[in-house]
């Protein structure tokens, strides 16, 4: 049965490629995906396989009725945008201003739609059921994933398993860790209220770019200072504003950055230490200040049996050159959730085009390998089968 689903992905790969470029020139951003919705929606109309709509919001999930009696299993793509105005020079190019598919979820909603289709021409043979969780706002915390889970999309659900068609990765590689695999994703913001004036005298103000700076040196030393090098951990600053003339010195100052840990207690040890440096920062230069921290998703942890199950499914796929073991990731995603509530695993399919320079994930030029969605398709099929084998 394999081989025969096999050659019906090959089979669907033009369309697969049709429909994914449909996709990436209408994106939507995270919480208003309703075209999008309205699409997966209609071609599960045109599979005949039944689906509930507006699950946890804009979320759409279908559910295959096998023959046979077996186990559940959950399958589960992203389909929100990013607010990125897309600069490929390409027949596909967003024709969304200012939003764009710079993340792949065009390309996993195509991946999972041509799962489904398969699926259903051999319904017959399908032992178990297969639910088909089409997931809105994986980009935006607090996500799509919890108030799905909330609705009820894992309820007698045996397993679940998702994938990343994942650009840092070469194309034919399928990697996934047991245990950690994808970290908690933390936002912060720090405004500092200084005393502007003028850039030739200094002295009558209270600087916050200077104060900003030292504060970015400060930050940058919980980690490399306080923190057991034994354990994983990032803070990153990716944005500073201040200002907007050479001659000028601004009132304020505002810092955006990420946390990015594994380890609870080791999250909120960086919690306190930059409240503290922070505080004493502020207080050594006599101003005010504002931190404002958001947790985020919580950390991606793979069930170990089900990591193996991807890394033996995927090896028996045509045009995998290698499935792996890889360290975790310092990324975030909120299907962290699902596999909190079920078994299962999380991993990545290789789609890097071998061009030269490969954009990373959220660039305005992001592109992917289209054969990976074969590669991703074929994989979840393989380990949805095994669960009933």
């Amino acid at each position: 049965m394999q081989a025969k689903l096999f050659e019906e992905i090959d089979s669907l790969y033009d369309e697969m490629v049709e429909m994914r470029r449909y996709l990436h020139q209408y994106p939507e951003l995270s919480f208003h995906e309703v075209k999008t919705a309205e699409f997966i929606q209609e071609q599960y109309k045109l599979l005949d396989i039944p689906f509930q709509a507006n699950v946890g919001g804009n979320g759409v999930v279908a559910t295959l009725q096998g023959a046979k009696p077996g186990k559940t299993v959950a399958l589960r793509a992203d389909f929100d945008g990013l607010p990125i105005q897309d600069e490929k020079d390409v027949a596909y190019k967003s024709l969304n201003d200012g939003v764009m598919h710079a993340c792949a979820h065009d390309g996993h909603t195509t991946t999972l739609l041509a799962v489904a289709k398969v699926l259903k021409k051999y319904q017959h043979d399908l032992a178990g059921s297969v639910v088909f969780i089409h997931q809105h706002a994986e980009e935006v915390a607090p996500g799509g994933a919890k108030p799905m889970i909330k609705d009820g999309v894992l309820e007698n659900v045996d397993v679940v398993y998702g994938t990343h068609l994942w650009t840092n990765t070469p194309y034919g590689l399928v990697q996934t860790a047991p245990g950690n695999f994808m970290a908690a994703a933390d936002k912060f913001t720090i405004m500092i209220q200084g005393k502007g004036g003028h850039g030739g005298i200094p002295h009558q103000t209270k600087d916050p770019i200077v104060i900003g700076s030292q504060l970015v040196t400060n930050l940058q030393q919980i980690i490399s200072r306080k923190i057991d090098p034994i354990e994983t951990a990032v803070l990153s600053i990716g944005s500073f504003h201040a200002g907007n003339a050479y001659n000028v010195i601004p009132d304020t100052a505002t810092i955006e950055g990420t946390v990015r840990t594994f380890n609870e207690n080791i999250q909120q040890f960086i919690i306190d230490e930059m409240t503290r440096i922070i505080k004493g920062t502020a207080i050594s230069y006599d101003v005010d200040y504002h931190f404002d921290y958001a947790k985020g998703y919580q950390p991606l942890v793979n069930h170990p049996e089900h990591a193996e199950r991807i890394i033996k499914a995927a090896s028996s796929v045509d045009g995998v050159k290698k499935a792996e073991m890889i360290q975790p990731s310092m990324t975030g995603e909120d299907f962290a959730y699902y596999v909190q509530e079920k078994p299962g695993a999380f991993f990545f399919t290789g789609a890097q085009i071998e061009n030269g320079f490969v954009p990373p994930h959220h660039h305005p030029l992001f592109d992917f390998d289209e054969r990976a969605m074969k590669i991703a398709a074929k994989t979840l099929i393989t380990a949805t089968l095994n669960i009933n084998n």
